[in-house]
């Protein structure tokens, strides 16, 4: 076995070691993750959504759904915008109605135009400037129950609630629960049609609905028709066609063709500072190293640091190569054969030969020592016998 065969056949262990520890990691990586994808799927079974009157969850609002169904109103829950137009437009419902970004302007005016009335449930600033204009977001509350402190019924039959967003009412819009910079409720009816606005997350979902007037205030806004249609938006089912945005349209016109700009000096700075690879040149070193210091170096490199069978390759590699000389074996000939070679040139025990040039392993300097003057010997020997066969012929 070669010197080089016998580095590889070392090193396969230390490799097929590394392959297994990232195999192992990455099996853990897969089990985490599935394990926390499984956990995750746990939630959806028990919660829903937020506002989803099907869900038993803090955020969600089955316990209102099941109040309005007590006091005779019908609650159905849809998730298609079609269906929800649908059933708005067979009898006088009112549209329970959470914020919907994936509807078009003209969609979200489509949908809200059948109902008799409308409960914006967690309205964003372009629903109100849709169905309450001049009204928006303001942020919110102060955090302690507030009177209604507007003429509006269904609000002075509630009493005081704790508002969570609030609201500033535009024109001809009635503010409820002023609090901080707007009000927790705003309400504004045109020719029968009413529509109210206000934060449900805050004052109708599971966790809260028992919180001072709550469930009185979202029965009355809700329970005014005998149906409820409550529309779950979806992105599904958007009626926008086209959703998707390019970079170039979310970034201001001028970023591309800087960025371009930015490419093209780059592109020119690399070829005008970029080294030009040609043919190598010779250059002379500046002091002349002796091979035998070179050596020297080395070896005390080897004995500082206690690498014994290190030096000892170094050495049985010097020697093989000598060997394979005097034997007449060519340099493709591996380090058993030419142990053999020179085990039968010697006279020598081929075991001991062996054990010198190829198995054993020096385990302190001393050994190292030893060795050393073992291959001296043997290769003194190897080319006497060489020398003195040249001699007999």
């Amino acid at each position: 076995m070669t010197p080089a065969e016998t580095d590889a056949v070392a090193a396969a262990p230390s490799r097929r070691r590394r392959i297994a520890a990232w195999t192992a990691i990455g099996i853990v990586l897969l089990v985490v993750g599935g394990a926390g994808a499984w956990i995750s799927g746990l939630g959806d079974w028990t919660q829903r959504g937020a506002l989803d009157p099907e869900s038993a969850g803090p955020a969600g609002t089955r316990a209102i759904a099941r109040i309005l169904e007590q006091n005779g109103v019908e609650v159905m829950v849809t998730r298609d915008r079609l269906a929800a137009a649908e059933a708005l437009a067979q009898r006088s419902a009112t549209l329970a109605l959470p914020d919907a970004p994936a509807l078009s302007d003209d969609g979200l005016r489509a949908l809200t135009a059948g109902a008799a009335d409308v409960v914006l449930l967690d309205p964003r600033s372009r629903t109100l400037e849709l169905l309450l204009p001049g009204s928006s977001p303001v942020g919110e509350a102060d955090g302690a129950p507030v009177d209604p402190a507007c003429p509006r019924d269904e609000a002075q039959r509630a009493g005081a609630v704790m508002p969570g967003a609030v609201y500033l009412a535009g024109d001809e819009v009635t503010a409820c629960y002023p609090s901080g910079a707007g009000a927790g409720l705003l309400v504004a009816e045109d020719g029968g049609t009413r529509v109210a606005a206000l934060d449900a997350r805050a004052l109708l979902a599971n966790d809260v609905l028992a919180d001072d007037g709550n469930a009185a205030l979202g029965l009355n806004l809700l329970g005014r028709h005998a149906v409820v249609v409550w529309y779950l938006p979806t992105l599904a089912d958007s009626d926008i066609e086209d959703t998707d945005v390019t970079l170039g349209e979310l970034t201001p016109p001028w970023v591309s063709p800087a960025i371009v700009l930015l490419l093209a000096a780059g592109v020119a700075a690399g070829v005008w500072r970029g080294r030009r690879f040609g043919p190598l040149v010779a250059e002379r070193l500046p002091v002349t190293v002796r091979a035998a210091e070179t050596a020297e170096g080395r070896a005390r490199l080897y004995s500082r640091a206690r690498d014994a069978g290190h030096a000892a390759d170094q050495l049985r590699l010097d020697t093989l190569d000598r060997l394979a000389r005097l034997v007449g074996l060519g340099p493709s000939a591996s380090a058993l054969e030419v142990s053999d070679a020179a085990a039968a040139v010697s006279g020598r025990d081929p075991r001991a030969v062996r054990a010198a040039l190829v198995d054993g392993v020096p385990a302190s300097d001393a050994d190292l020592v030893a060795l050393s003057v073992t291959l001296r010997d043997l290769e003194r020997a190897v080319h006497a016998a060489a020398r003195q066969e040249r001699t007999n012929r």
